[in-house]
């Protein structure tokens, strides 16, 4: 008889492809990133900007825009982990208070559809990029520019806001998940995987497929 056939040994888990969502909260314009990271190899999904100028002054309507825009991405890529920056303290309370709010939105998706989450401070995201957190966002931009093929997106104006979104997500990567424990939680693929039901729930988009 023939020996029977063993059975593979699992990939590594530093091998397995792993989906991350980078975040740069406003409350005009918010930044988002998509990355899809396979041990050192990082290929961009989808970098742009949630723009809520043309919603006025309605702060409770921007809110809402973050959530639903949240929602849409995450049910489309189905990310595993959503890396947020953190709100930079600044002299305007009020202003700092709306950026706190529309960060805790954002947040908020993300729990809704259980992904774990972090916080960066924008000095981690910046010296895990360019190695200063004293860097300007044009910096972020041109370094990303030399180690990523990014895709174009629509708006040129927003080009930055962008790039700092995709820096936190890439700042993730860096840290190799050492910080998700402060979270909790497990990935909306996983959990779409464990309860096929709530496919219908969803918006009914694929994830995006892998590059070659």
């Amino acid at each position: 008889m023939p020996a029977p056939l063993r059975p593979r040994p699992a990939p590594a888990p530093d091998l397995l492809p792993k989906i991350i969502m980078g975040v740069d909260p406003g409350t005009q314009i918010m930044g988002y990133a998509l990355i899809e990271v396979r041990g050192q190899r990082v290929d961009v999904l989808c970098y742009d900007v949630i723009n809520m100028k043309a919603l006025g002054s309605n702060h409770a309507v921007k809110l809402k825009r973050i959530f639903d825009r949240m929602l849409e991405l995450i049910d489309e890529y189905l990310p595993d982990e959503l890396a947020i920056e953190a709100p930079f303290f600044g002299v305007n309370v009020q202003s700092m208070l709306k950026l706190g709010r529309a960060q805790g939105v954002a947040i908020a998706a993300a729990l809704s559809r259980q992904i774990p989450y972090v916080e960066y401070a924008p000095t981690k995201v910046k010296q895990s990029v360019t190695g200063s957190g004293n860097s300007t966002k044009e910096q972020v931009a041109h370094m990303l520019r030399q180690t990523l093929t990014l895709p174009p997106i629509a708006e040129a104006s927003t080009f930055l806001d962008a790039t700092d979104a995709l820096a936190v997500a890439l700042c993730h990567h860096y840290q190799k998940g050492n910080n998700i424990t402060v979270s909790g939680g497990k990935s909306w693929g996983k959990f779409l995987a464990d309860n096929p039901e709530r496919l219908g729930a969803s918006t009914g988009k694929k994830k995006a497929p892998a590059k070659s």
